[in-house]
């Protein structure tokens, strides 16, 4: 079993806190070096396979299965969030850069606070602007890729992997996205969509995050079902 970070904006997390999202959808990318990605069916679904000899759709003991970056079935990732953390800003040099870069220094345990999140929304007293050069421990909003393993709230576990084409998303598996929770936190026209197609709001819910022609392009994605570790 692993545990590996995985990020969800705002709205998920709270559909998966609600218990409405036990699903997420995430494009097969090729890894650096392939020159052939091929699809292979095994009699348990389409798997993909990856190869660095030029070679076209066949096995010939030098491809190599990918694996799914996300986990695998048992393991438990642990969700990364925009979140508000406590501490202060100073400047380090960076010998890659040749030059001063800001540097966040997370105080938020050392000073007996608990970490608080953009779902929730935020502290009182956060620090807004971009004031960095106010030595001044405060409260500031950090994104979700910069969120330590001991501010993460919500542990998932893996239950299911496999690999489709993004439009054959079913009904039932794109309200398993949360996709009509995410259209019910949007201004109209995605409000009209209450009560109505889930596979619609998963497709407006993918093109927001991955851009417009996305769905179009109906790429291979790498379908996760998790459910949530109540801890």
């Amino acid at each position: 079993m692993s545990e590996k970070p995985i990020l969800f904006s705002a709205p998920m997390v709270r559909a998966i806190l609600a218990g409405d999202k036990t699903q997420t959808r995430r494009q097969v990318k090729y890894q650096r070096g392939d020159d052939c990605f091929v699809l292979q069916d095994y009699g348990d679904g389409w798997w993909p396979y990856s190869s660095t000899d030029g070679e076209t759709a066949n096995v010939d003991g030098m491809e190599y299965p990918y694996r799914c970056p996300y986990g695998t079935v048992g393991d438990r990732p642990y969700i990364r969030e925009t979140f508000y953390a406590y501490g202060r800003w100073e400047t380090r040099f960076s010998a890659k850069k040749k030059r001063d870069e800001w540097h966040f220094v997370d105080m938020t345990l050392e000073c007996g606070h608990t970490y608080a999140y953009a779902t929730d929304g935020a502290p009182h007293n956060f620090h807004k602007g971009n004031q960095r050069s106010d030595r001044t421990p405060s409260w500031w909003k950090r994104p979700a890729i910069h969120m330590p393993r001991a501010a993460s709230r919500i542990v998932l576990e893996i239950s299911g992997v496999r690999v489709e084409r993004l439009q054959d998303i079913s009904e039932a598996d794109a309200s398993a996205e949360g996709a009509m929770s995410w259209a019910q936190e949007q201004d109209a026209p995605i409000k009209d969509l209450n009560g109505g197609d889930d596979r619609i709001a998963f497709m407006a819910l993918w093109e927001s995050i991955n851009g417009a022609g996305s769905w179009a392009a109906n790429p291979w994605v790498w379908v996760v079902e998790f459910g949530r570790i109540r801890r």
